[in-house]
């Protein structure tokens, strides 16, 4: 899962030189080779950006660096790690057992990483994946100072949203069943995966699967964009150091920057449901559908459903993350041995049942923010505010009536993160992302 994008870390040891990396950063007539002399310079110029690294990390100048002293410096960039996580970084480096990492360490160690200074070094240490499982309500991800300066976090935005874009177009049938029983499914009309797959190629044939996914797909990038400017501006406003940001500041800031988000796309949420549910012949396409709930409804209706959706965001995230926390904890605890990088499998798997731990605390207000955005389009349904649905729904259905159409929900998950996640790395290497 995305840093978790809550600002927590995820330490890890760096990864194996990377010839590459080092060729370009020390090719100076730009042959694509290294001859002696560039090399030489390319160590020399690295060597004095590692020492400067070495100095800042080593507070208390006696020319080493324990525990504390990396706490404290990841700590200054905003990163909180717990005590064993800083141990296990500093396994990686240590050779001689004494749990501090003097300079001799430190340069064996990072002298063919060209990693260029402390922010670059610790990038390596957090963990950070795109997953998209449908869902709007993850926090945004961490970007360094370079990565900001140097463009990389568009590439990486735009890794993800297409990843995003791919997965939710893959998942389609399912997200459409799941809005399908959220909104017609009842303790009277009960609807299982088969009937509700069959009445849905008997009214539209298989491109009616699809409904819905076009807009599903386009608030993608708009949504993105505006979450990541509005987070790095909250992250300004709620620090209470300039340049530092603490944990549970980063929390908020992300939830806030998720809500700014979800209040500039959401007519785009009404009219996803709106689209995901109409019978063919309904609407010609998006525009036709927007005009025609704006004459009937008014404007207020692309509003409906707005207060569940914003406060499903609170249990979501705090609960992905969390789930994620614990996970992390447990695996560093019981299995971490020679390295604290679980790898891909344990990450995507953490990552998987914190999202979904969260799916599951959020779903009820998922479920009566579809209802709410889906009521004018329903034949003879009574126009509730949200209170009043709740308990509609628990008198006539009782507690698990608020989980209709988890089970398709919950069968998509694994599929989206699988997909999501392979085409953000083939993305990543497309478009030239580093590692």
């Amino acid at each position: 899962m995305e840093d978790s994008p809550y600002g927590s870390a995820e330490p890890r040891p760096l990864p194996p030189p990377n010839e590459e990396k080092i060729i370009s950063s020390g090719d100076r007539n730009k042959d694509e080779g290294l001859d002696f002399s560039e090399f030489s310079k390319y160590l020399k110029e690295h060597e004095k950006k590692l020492q400067l690294t070495f100095k800042s990390l080593d507070k208390n100048k006696d020319g080493r660096i324990d525990i504390t002293e990396i706490r404290q410096s990841l700590a200054d960039l905003g990163l909180e790690i717990s005590k064993e996580h800083a141990e296990k970084i500093l396994q990686s480096i240590d050779v001689d057992g004494t749990m501090t990492v003097d300079w001799n360490e430190w340069r064996e160690h990072f002298l063919f990483n060209p990693a260029t200074n402390l922010q670059e070094i610790v990038r390596y240490w957090k963990h950070s994946t795109v997953l998209d499982i449908g869902d709007s309500l993850t926090i945004p991800d961490e970007f360094t100072e370079e990565e900001k300066t140097t463009g990389l976090w568009w590439k990486q935005l735009s890794a993800g949203a297409v990843a995003g874009a791919v997965s939710r177009t893959g998942t389609a049938p399912l997200d459409r069943m799941k809005v399908f029983m959220q909104v017609h499914a009842s303790t009277t009309n009960q609807i299982s995966l088969v009937s509700g797959f069959k009445q849905m190629l008997k009214e539209g044939g298989v491109a009616s699967l699809w409904r819905g996914n076009g807009i599903n797909v386009m608030k993608i990038a708009p949504e993105t964009a505006i979450k990541f400017m509005a987070y790095e501006q909250y992250k300004k406003l709620l620090s209470s150091e300039p340049g530092k940001v603490k944990s549970h500041e980063r929390f908020m800031a992300g939830s806030l920057a998720g809500a700014t988000a979800q209040t500039a796309i959401y007519p785009m949420e009404v009219m996803k449901t709106r689209m995901t549910l109409r019978k063919t012949g309904q609407y010609s396409g998006m525009f036709d559908c927007a005009k025609k709930v704006l004459k009937n409804e008014g404007v207020k209706a692309f509003y409906k459903g707005y207060i569940p959706n914003i406060l499903g965001i609170i249990p979501y995230a705090g609960i992905d993350l969390a789930v994620y926390e614990s996970l992390k904890n447990f695996w560093l605890s019981h299995y971490a041995k020679d390295t604290a990088n679980p790898g891909v499998l344990v990450l995507l798997g953490c990552g998987t049942i914190s999202s979904t731990c969260g799916q599951l605390a959020s779903y009820p207000l998922a479920l009566i923010r579809t209802r709410m955005q889906a009521q004018a389009s329903v034949e003879g349904s009574e126009q509730l505010p949200m209170n009043l649905m709740v308990k509609k729904i628990m008198k006539k259905e009782g507690f698990f009536g608020l989980y209709r159409g988890i089970l398709p929900n919950f069968m998509k998950v694994i599929p989206a993160v699988s997909i999501s996640y392979v085409v953000y790395e083939y993305m990543r290497s497309g478009l030239g992302i580093q590692k």
